[in-house]
């Protein structure tokens, strides 16, 4: 680091799935200054969403004001001279989370004729309305006798992302499509909004998204060819075209400030912007990421990312069927990201809480009753409970595809599954079973990577779930099998946005030397009980067996 390390600070920015967070971060040490969350309004009140037809997108004005609003606000909290000494800010968002652009990369709805439309929107990573055209690229790729251009993808391309959505919007014909210039990830707008990109020709498109949800690789020159993409829909090989070749990683400056955000966050026109990449990929660097550690960032749905050397030269690589994808730089310079997860984690319980609360929602306990604050404490009361039960007590197994299957083997067109029920069955069982489901989806993603040579010799665990439940933490150790750390930081993602943003300042030479430097400590570790493992083993049979008849009888 230079010289000045004792005055240098720079900000992670983490964009979720309902809100935006800012960290502003001592530079030499990782040290938090100021921190603060804003929340989306409008995706708050459910504006431009239908559940019913997993339709789910984003307003960019959620985007642009809860920026302003959380940058600000940490800063302010920073207090005194730290603004002026802020280096460098790295954006993360989720992904893959698409919109359809202008010639100067702007959103559509951004403009007065498309504002209230919901195909000028960005979709959000779990919109599944693009089933259908993610089959016809499966297809497609498997049967047109030219490049698998899945190959990098872990065989099997998701409605969840880039290709599948533009397909989906093409199909609509709606008049976003028609005026479209070019398509845009959230990762790649909000570092070119920051830096005053005024092209869409001149934005710098994230290795890391590209890669892992647009088919982008460098053997093919880039993006999937023309000859591929107009059997799917001409309309895609226009928008391919305004996307460019290259790629950059999040170790990449993509400007500078530029005056009219430098005015609006109270920074320095100084500052450098990082190139986007997603939460999961910036928040593994964040949690401690290095080869042979799988991190966990456990939250609504869950990503799983691990890191390997590049294969020596001559060697080709080895690809890893039915995960998110590899891609060489995606989390750190010179070496290959690993990307899996599963679709819904902590949505199992929220879901699950949401049906017990529904008495409470539709007033039906009296007007004293405050719905929200009932609603708030069922989870902690039923995880209370559960935790007493014996793993082979109830005999309820439950399937953690609630929002389909991210990994291993992406298929959103499955649903989730209980059986085992009795009039025994109570409440906290149901609530064990439901956490104990997700556990065995992340024991069949560790025991997929495996299969596939990725050695996953520690695990640590990120996010919201990992820091507040004991229990489900417990549970997932005893099903691993393998011990799990868990950071002490509340924003692991932001923190590691915040090592990017070290590094394009110039600060460190690269993400993982600043992350020796400013990495958070390990705030607890759960050991398997091998008791409880051998029972889970058993379990895990049933599980997987269920998951079999789901595939097969249940499929929508």
């Amino acid at each position: 680091m230079n010289g000045k390390q004792d005055q240098d600070y720079v900000i992670g920015i983490d964009f979720g799935s309902d809100s935006v967070r800012a960290l502003v971060v001592d530079a030499a040490n990782g040290g938090q200054r100021g921190a603060a969350v804003s929340a989306y309004r409008r995706w708050a009140k459910g504006d431009y969403c239908d559940p019913q037809a997993n339709r789910f997108r984003q307003h960019p004005l959620d985007y642009i004001e809860s920026l302003e609003d959380c940058v600000v606000a940490a800063l302010s909290q920073a207090g005194g001279e730290v603004a002026r000494r802020v280096r460098g800010i790295t954006v993360d968002t989720t992904g893959s989370t698409p919109c359809l652009a202008d010639e100067s990369g702007s959103p559509l709805s951004l403009k007065p004729e498309f504002s209230d439309d919901p195909d000028a929107m960005f979709m959000l990573w779990k919109d599944h309305t693009a089933v259908a055209q993610a089959e016809r690229i499966n297809a497609l790729a498997r049967g047109w006798g030219g490049v698998d251009y899945t190959m990098y993808e872990g065989g099997i391309y998701s409605s969840e992302w880039f290709w599948a959505k533009a397909l989906r919007l093409a199909e609509n014909r709606s008049a976003p499509m028609k005026a479209a210039v070019t398509i845009i990830e959230h990762c790649d707008w909000m570092p070119a909004l920051l830096s005053g990109v005024t092209r869409a020709t001149s934005i710098r498109r994230s290795r890391c998204a590209m890669g892992h949800k647009a088919m982008w690789h460098a053997s093919w020159g880039g993006y999937p060819s023309a000859a591929f993409l107009d059997l799917l829909d001409p309309r895609l090989t226009e928008l391919a075209a305004s996307l460019g070749t290259e790629t950059y990683t999040a170790e990449e400056a993509v400007g500078r400030l530029c005056p009219e955000w430098a005015g609006r966050l109270g920074l320095s026109t100084d500052v450098v912007v990082g190139a986007g990449a997603f939460d999961c990929h910036i928040g593994s660097v964040g949690g401690d990421i290095e080869p042979g550690t799988l991190v966990k960032i456990m939250g609504t749905s869950t990503c799983d990312i691990m890191i390997g050397p590049k294969p020596a030269a001559g060697r080709p690589e080895k690809l890893v069927a039915g995960i998110c994808g590899q891609v060489d730089g995606s989390v750190v310079r010179g070496m290959i990201g690993y990307e899996a997860g599963q679709s819904a984690f902590g949505d199992c319980f929220a879901w699950f809480r949401r049906i017990l609360a529904w008495p409470a929602r539709a007033g039906l306990l009296g007007a004293e009753v405050d719905a929200a604050a009932f609603e708030d404490r069922i989870l902690p009361a039923l995880e209370a409970e559960a935790a007493k039960i014996s793993p082979t007590l109830s005999g309820v197994v439950a399937l953690d595809w609630l929002n389909g299957r991210r990994t291993p083997d992406a298929d959103q067109a499955l649903t989730g599954a209980i059986a085992g029920l009795s009039l025994g069955v109570d409440a906290p069982s149901l609530y064990r079973a439901l956490i104990e489901a997700a556990a065995f989806g992340s024991r069949a993603i560790v025991e997929r990577l495996r299969a596939e040579g990725l050695p996953v010799e520690r695990v640590v665990a990120l996010g919201g779930v990992a820091r507040k439940s004991p229990l489900v933490m417990q549970i997932t150790a005893d099903i691993l099998g393998m011990d799990i750390a868990v950071s002490s930081s509340d924003q692991s993602c932001a923190l590691g946005g915040a090592m990017f943003a070290a590094s394009v300042a110039g600060l460190y030479p690269s993400a993982l030397d600043a992350q020796k430097a400013m990495r958070a400590p390990i705030e607890r570790r759960y050991s398997p009980d091998r008791g409880r493992h051998a029972a889970y083993d058993a379990i895990y049979v049933k599980y997987k067996a269920l998951g079999a008849f789901a595939e097969k009888e249940m499929h929508r």
